[in-house]
């Protein structure tokens, strides 16, 4: 059996053509993919042939954001029946190295991530029509959301991964700087969590309307008012308890030092090459600096998340494409003046 596929072969090189299903094991559901969302990592594959020194060198289909509908089941299967609507982890650890018998299974040593050129070959993703995934990805989300929220769960998971590396919230002041689709996201986790206040800060007016719809008090555009941050937030050493650094930039983690409070957190959520860290601040105003990586058990919890409708992220999305336009979706996807979670539907 076949399917239709969406195939990078090379940068700015992607075709919509048929693919191999492959059989349902006993422990395997057959899904019909309804949404996917185009990531950040998908869009440099596709503009730039790969991220860093990660490179496509083969075909890969691509995709990790994705949600169907259960179209048949291994014998084994017990969590999921055919017609149920859910949420597809892109997330397959190997069960048994070190760090996934730790409960650490974001660490896998031999992890299969949905869409990742990491490893040869390749890891094939979601962004197919038929799709063969473990019982153990499969998430249900009901009736009562769409498609294209479901397939929200992924960036959402992100986010409240680098909530559990804060800790608690309740009742706390939060910075979110970068208020793209995961910082949005983020901000809708971090009000659920708690938090008595959220200021968000971007360059670019749809992400900050998207932070403001998705729970945060405050958005500030650093673009138009450079200087806000630290001249409303900076008296006293620093007013956040937790700032969520999205943007990846490291002059926008250098801004969150001045006005995160003594004894704060800084959780680093965008990745970069290097930056430029102020150790004085850092070891001064004793801030606990900490990185966040994917996600573990969160997945299954925005999916509970979005089923329950306690985050609402329609907020995030602003365009879906059927996946046979996959190239008009990349270009869309860059401007991010205009547009946030770009998706397909297929």
């Amino acid at each position: 059996m076949e399917t239709k596929a969406c195939v990078l072969y090379a940068q700015e090189d992607v075709r919509v053509e048929s693919w191999p299903v492959g059989d349902v094991g006993p422990n395997q559901v057959l899904v019909r993919i309804g949404a996917g969302g185009v990531c950040g990592s998908d869009i440099h594959y596709y503009w730039d042939g790969g991220i860093g020194t990660i490179r496509v060198s083969e075909p890969i289909v691509m995709g990790h954001e994705v949600a169907g509908t259960v179209e048949s089941v291994g014998a084994k299967v017990t969590k999921v029946r055919p017609g149920d609507r859910i949420a597809v982890s892109p997330s397959r650890p190997c069960g048994h190295c070190k760090f996934c018998l730790a409960g650490e299974q974001q660490h896998c040593l031999e992890m299969q991530f949905f869409g990742s050129a990491m490893r040869k070959p390749h890891t094939h993703g979601g962004f197919r029509q038929l799709l063969v995934a473990e019982e153990h990805q499969c998430e249900p989300v009901g009736d009562k959301v769409s498609l294209g929220e479901a397939a929200c769960a992924e960036p959402l998971s992100i986010g409240l991964h680098a909530i559990n590396q804060a800790g608690s919230l309740i009742g706390k002041r939060v910075l979110v700087t970068g208020a793209g689709p995961i910082g949005a996201l983020l901000i809708g986790a971090v009000r659920v969590a708690g938090a008595a206040e959220i200021v968000a800060m971007d360059i670019s007016e749809a992400p900050l309307k998207a932070a403001l719809a998705m729970g945060a008090n405050v958005a500030i555009n650093g673009a138009n008012e450079p200087d806000r941050l630290a001249g409303d937030y900076s008296a006293d050493k620093g007013y956040f308890d937790v700032a969520f650094e999205c943007t990846g930039v490291g002059a926008v983690l250098k801004q969150a030092f001045p006005v995160v409070r003594p004894r704060g957190t800084v959780v680093q959520v965008g990745v970069t090459g290097s930056a430029d860290i102020p150790i004085n601040a850092l070891v001064g105003k004793e801030i606990r600096l900490v990185g966040t990586h994917r996600f573990n058990n969160e997945y299954a919890h925005a999916a509970q998340l979005i089923r329950e409708g306690r985050i609402d992220v329609k907020p995030t999305i602003t365009a879906t494409l059927p996946m046979e336009r996959v190239k008009e979706a990349f270009e869309i996807a860059r401007d991010r003046k205009t547009q946030m979670k770009v998706q397909l539907a297929f």
